[in-house]
């Protein structure tokens, strides 16, 4: 006696396809949400293909493309002489909801791949926000603010005049890289960066900035941001103090926050960092320091200061992060030797970019690192991206090489001091609540003090009212600050060229000469 049970039949019924669309893939949607959703059970046989056809009124191909991208998939299986049958699936993952009805990129009927975005609309389950908690929650409170939207325009910061930047130049050194490329270099490559361009970085620093270094200590970042991050990733525990500058830039004390370290802001004076201050923090081994030109306050720090700044580093086996992000502007005598180079313990990681001698899209950045920390440096960027984008750097080396790097950073130099020169002469006086316009001996940007925050404000938004961009000194301080928050305007001069400014200027004239 056959006691077996007959395996469930399968109703096409609700199966509807529109005619003016590709047969296969809806009959393939269609049965793969069935199977998905419960309405089709592990085990159910399929009618044959000829079948199915017939009863749907399409041809045997459309069934038999379905059914293969099923087979592929694992919904279906075949039984030598006895048809074909809906897979066996793990119970426990069905019946399922909300699930993608689009197809895989293997159905080649020239269907969509794109992503379903079904999963945003489910609840965070318990677990979730027990494992994740910790880091998603320092990600909400640490984030970057979108960018201003729009092209450049008066007084917009971080900006550098790359309006000027040669564009046909690099663009025939881009087309000859990708007329003929070396085809070793469009493998995957070395994490450290392209060593030609790390070779002409070092030569660059070793100039122009006094630093003497090798190609082997340079990493190339995706612009100083990711070098910063680098930093917070690798010498920051959970839990450890990090010192920054404050009033300073903000997203390197986020790189820190979101890596787990507790940010402590140390004040700012004439000559830079109050390294008193900062030896009172305990357990603090990392500073963050933009010496060449504050970030925002513009003060240069003095050699003294600096001295202090790495006594204190030896003295307590910490680690120095300079960002040197616009040293290369400096408008009386030769750019400042940066920190690193009066390292001697190799406690100094130095941060550059070519985003503000460029233009900051091109994302191109690097790290001079004491040698011991450099295999690590370069093996957690790999965890990352593998390694740089190949013909950037490529083309940037030959940039260098070619000597255009040079002359356009002079091309820039005299900009922006054509720049800061119309700010100067153009800047409103004696607008109420508004200090002294002081000498701008370097950078891309100046800060000018206002009376209180309350003032500021209302100056920045009448600016704003007017169509110019201008940020405030108190939105760059730490939030814990316990300290009076000191105000002020910070204007970039670099990034529209002098007439603009001075139409700038005049708009601002009229906007805080009205109720001002």
């Amino acid at each position: 006696m056959n006691n077996a049970v007959p395996p469930l039949s399968f109703n096409p019924a609700g199966i509807e396809l529109d005619r003016r669309q590709g047969l296969s893939r809806q009959l393939y949607q269609a049965l793969r949400m069935r199977v998905l959703d419960g309405r089709l059970a592990s085990g159910t046989r399929l009618p044959a293909s000829r079948d199915l056809a017939a009863a749907l009124a399409i041809s045997r191909n459309s069934v038999v493309r379905a059914y293969d991208q099923l087979y592929a998939e694992g919904f279906i299986e075949g039984r030598v002489g006895d048809g074909t049958y809906v897979a066996k699936l793990s119970s426990t993952a069905l019946p399922l909801k909300n699930i993608s009805t689009k197809v895989s990129t293997g159905f080649s009927t020239g269907l969509s791949t794109g992503l379903s975005t079904d999963w945003l609309d489910l609840p965070v389950g318990p677990s979730s926000k027990v494992i994740h908690s910790g880091a998603l929650e320092r990600v909400g409170k640490h984030h970057l603010p979108q960018p201003p939207q729009g092209p450049p325009r008066a007084f917009r910061v971080g900006v550098p005049a790359f309006d000027l930047f040669p564009f046909e130049v690099w663009a025939k050194l881009n087309a000859a890289f990708w007329r003929k490329p070396d085809l070793q270099q469009l493998c995957y490559g070395d994490s450290q960066g392209d060593a030609r361009l790390r070779g002409l970085i070092a030569a660059y620093l070793r100039s122009s900035r006094g630093l003497h270094c090798t190609a082997e200590q340079i990493v190339i970042t995706s612009g100083a941001q990711q070098g910063i991050s680098l930093c917070a990733q690798l010498l920051v525990d959970p839990g450890d103090v990090v010192a920054v500058e404050n009033p300073g830039y903000r997203a390197a004390g986020h790189a820190f926050s979101v890596a787990g370290a507790e940010v402590r802001g140390v004040p700012v004076d004439g000559d830079g960092l109050d390294c008193a201050a900062l030896g009172a923090l305990n357990h603090c081994r990392l500073a963050y320091v933009t010496p060449s030109h504050q970030y925002p306050t513009g003060v240069v720090m003095s050699l003294a200061r600096r001295l202090e700044l790495l006594t204190w580093a030896e003295r307590n086996n910490g680690w120095i992060v300079e960002d040197d992000y616009d040293g290369e502007y400096r408008y009386s005598g030769a750019p400042l030797a940066p920190l690193a180079a009066l390292d001697r313990q190799g406690r100094v990681l130095y941060v550059g970019t070519f985003g503000k001698v460029a233009f900051p899209a091109l994302r191109l950045g690097y790290l001079v690192l004491p040698p011991g920390l450099v295999d690590a440096f370069a093996r957690r960027r790999a965890v990352d991206v593998r390694h740089s984008e190949v013909s950037t750097q490529a083309v940037m080396a030959e940039f260098m090489a070619a000597g255009h790097f040079q002359r356009h950073i002079r091309r820039m130099r005299r900009a922006a001091l054509a720049r800061r020169d119309a700010l100067l002469a153009g800047w409103p006086k004696a607008v109420p609540g508004v200090g002294a316009m002081p000498t701008v001996v370097a950078g891309l940007h100046v800060t000018v003090p206002v009376d209180s925050v309350e003032r500021e404000q209302e100056l920045i938004a009448r600016a704003t009212h007017a169509g110019v961009e201008i940020n405030g000194l108190s939105g760059y301080w730490l939030p814990t600050t316990t300290t009076p928050v000191r105000a002020g305007l910070v204007l970039g001069f670099a990034a529209v060229p002098p007439a603009a400014i001075g139409t700038a200027l005049a708009s601002l004239a009229k906007a805080w000469r009205t109720g001002g």
